[in-house]
């Protein structure tokens, strides 16, 4: 083959590369490193400019996308992370730590996620730094109410794994008009005595799944607030903390209700509370129905089950009144273990809306290695099987 030949031959070779190169797609996934835009893992260092920076760039991106927190601590005052972007994935995948600083927020909220779609939050530690305004409020009641850690408010298809809560100064994880969650494998930690330090609050939500989730708090390890339908709950365990609760319901006159929730393979370890509903005693155009907590193991709680229509803290707004909250259709099946107080099974209804459909099946819990005792005001039901204690229906 003469030289010229063999040079036409390789340059078409060449072009052709080009060609395939230009024709390919491009890369489907941008990487951005908070480093990179400034962050500093000195646990001193505001990182909230950074972190704000990534966000922006994989927000503007229409590639999928990974912020990326590498190891060590990176102190971060509040930010919020707005939407919409032009993908519908972005991954916050966290190796290291997100503190909040020492002193206390003034601000409702640290690490708030909104209006967005498509993120998942893998791994990682985010630390509330609670400690100083705990403190604040045991001794004096002028306080800020504290800062959520992480909340997802107007969300859609979330995604929480793997992700450590520790001693947030406010509720650890807030899921606020959303559809399409997924919390999964996630640890919370904070003291049994933490003021409202909540492990989980989902509210005015839709299709959200918590599952194989350790919380260890002050308050509710869960607690579902109005508006909440298709909740799944599995696999989760809780204590300290006022157990999984829903409510309270009925603290406003117009409010929506809870539907469709299943709590399931869960275990409470010396909490003040189990499966509980709580509404205030006053008017109220709310309502719960559709519920089924089973397979629940109770280790010295203090009311395993108990529905309290007569919340009136502080006595103030609602002594004498009547809770117009509607509770229908709750079932409660295979609920084992033991109890704190002599009244294990404790229903405390309405009189003007007594609950209705609550059903008991399957039940075996004991105080002190004796029978505990059940007790019912204004509740129709049904019971099944072995029931210890004896039903009060």
């Amino acid at each position: 083959m003469s030289r010229l030949n063999t040079s036409f031959v390789l340059l078409s070779i060449i072009m052709g590369l080009l060609l395939l190169v230009q024709a390919l797609p491009p890369d489907v996934e941008a990487n951005y490193n908070i480093v990179n835009y400034g962050a500093k893992s000195d646990g001193r260092t505001d990182s909230s400019g950074p972190l704000s920076s990534a966000w922006q760039a994989a927000c503007t991106s229409t590639n999928s996308s990974t912020i990326y927190i590498p190891g060590g601590t990176f102190m971060l005052k509040p930010v919020t992370l707005k939407g919409p972007c032009k993908s519908n994935r972005i991954i916050v995948q966290i190796d290291g730590t997100l503190m909040a600083p020492s002193s206390y927020n003034t601000d409702s909220q640290w690490i708030k996620f909104e209006h967005v779609d498509g993120v998942s939050i893998y791994g990682g530690t985010i630390n509330g730094q609670g400690q100083t305004l705990w403190s604040c409020k045991s001794s004096n009641n002028d306080c800020p109410s504290g800062a959520t850690s992480l909340i997802f408010n107007d969300a859609k298809n979330i995604m929480i794994s793997g992700l450590t809560s520790i001693d947030s100064e406010l509720y650890h994880i807030v899921i606020h008009g959303c559809e399409g969650v997924q919390v999964q494998g996630v640890k919370i930690n904070a003291p049994g005595n933490s003021p409202n330090t909540d492990g989980i609050h989902v509210q005015k939500s839709t299709n959200v799944t918590i599952t194989g989730t350790d919380i260890k708090t002050g308050d509710d390890c869960i607690s579902i607030g109005p508006g909440t339908t298709n909740l799944w709950i599995e696999g989760v365990t809780c204590g300290p903390g006022h157990g999984i609760s829903i409510g309270s319901l009925g603290k406003e006159k117009e409010e929506e209700g809870v539907q469709n929730v299943v709590v399931k393979n869960t275990v409470f370890t010396r909490s003040q509370n189990g499966l509980r509903i709580k509404t205030w005693g006053r008017p109220s155009d709310s309502f719960v129905k559709g519920v089924v907590f089973e397979h629940a193991l109770m280790h010295n709680v203090h009311n395993p089950i108990i529905i309290d229509q007569n919340y009136c803290p502080h006595n103030l707004g609602c002594p004498g009144q009547s809770s117009g909250v509607k509770i229908r259709g709750v079932a409660y099946n295979d609920i084992q273990g033991s109890s704190a107080s002599k009244v294990a099974v404790n229903f405390d209804c309405s009189p003007s809306n007594p609950c209705r459909g609550i059903v008991l099946e399957d039940i075996k819990l004991t105080y002190r290695n004796k029978h505990a005792e059940s007790y019912c005001k204004n509740v129709d039901g049904t019971a099944y099987g072995p029931l210890v204690p004896p039903s009060c229906f």
